[in-house]
C-alpha cells in the first residue's frame, strides 16, 4: 500500500516524538534504531526512508523536544520556571523532562550537528528567560547563564543519585532555594 506525502510526514513526526522520549529516557546510545522504530510502530527498514542516519534523528528529536519545552514553559514566570525545573517531579520525568538535563552529557560526545542543536536550545531558553525577567541591569545574560546552568546541573546531580536517596532531594531543595533567592526582588518567588 502506497503512503501519501501527508501520511509519510505524520509518520516521520511520530518517529521524532517517540525518539525524543526514548533518547531522554535512555540516552542517545541507550537505544538502537531497530528498537526505536519498533517502539514507534514501524520496521527497522523504514528508518532510512525518513532519516539519513541516527545522528540526523538525534538532532531533529533534540530540536523538537527543546522547542516543546520552551512552549510548555511559556506560561510560567522566571521563578515559576525554576521552581518547576528544579523539582522532584521534573527530575523523575526523564522522558518528558528537559532535554538539556537528560542529554547534555551525551550531546558532548556527538557530532557538531547535535552540539549545534543543543547550543541553539540553550540560546533559545536563555532568550526566553531574559525576556520574561526583563531588563534588570548589566550582567543579565551572565546571571541567566549561571541560573540555568545551576538548574540543569542540579537535576543532573539529583538524577545520578538513587531515586529515594535523601541526597537526591537535598540537592534539589538547596539548589532551588538558592536559585529563587538570587532572582531580583521584583520577581515573585
Amino acid at each position: 500500500m502506497r503512503v501519501t506525502k501527508a501520511q509519510a510526514q505524520a509518520n516521520r513526526e511520530h518517529i521524532v516524538e517517540t525518539a525524543s522520549v526514548l533518547f531522554r529516557e535512555r540516552g542517545f546510545d541507550g537505544i538502537g534504531v531497530a528498537d526505536l522504530m519498533a517502539a514507534a510502530g514501524f520496521t527497522h527498514g523504514g528508518f532510512y526512508k525518513h532519516f539519513g542516519s541516527k545522528a540526523d534523528l538525534m538532532a531533529e528529536a533534540a530540536a523538537d523536544s527543546l522547542s516543546r519545552s520552551l512552549t510548555s514553559a511559556s506560561n510560567l514566570d522566571v521563578a515559576g520556571f525554576f521552581a518547576m525545573y528544579v523539582s522532584r517531579e521534573h527530575r523523575d520525568a526523564r522522558g518528558n523532562g528537559c532535554t538539556m538535563a537528560a542529554l547534555c552529557g551525551d550531546a558532548a560526545r556527538q557530532s557538531d550537528e547535535v552540539k549545534t542543536t543543543f547550543a541553539n536550545g540553550v540560546e533559545g531558553t536563555l532568550a526566553a528567560l531574559e525576556q520574561k525577567l526583563g531588563p534588570t541591569g548589566e550582567g543579565d545574560r551572565a546571571a541567566m547563564i549561571n541560573l540555568f546552568a545551576h538548574a540543569v546541573g542540579a537535576v543532573m546531580l539529583s538524577r545520578a543519585c538513587p531515586d529515594d536517596a535523601p541526597l537526591a532531594d537535598e540537592i534539589l531543595q538547596i539548589c532551588r532555594d538558592r536559585i529563587l533567592a538570587s532572582l531580583p526582588a521584583s520577581e515573585p518567588v
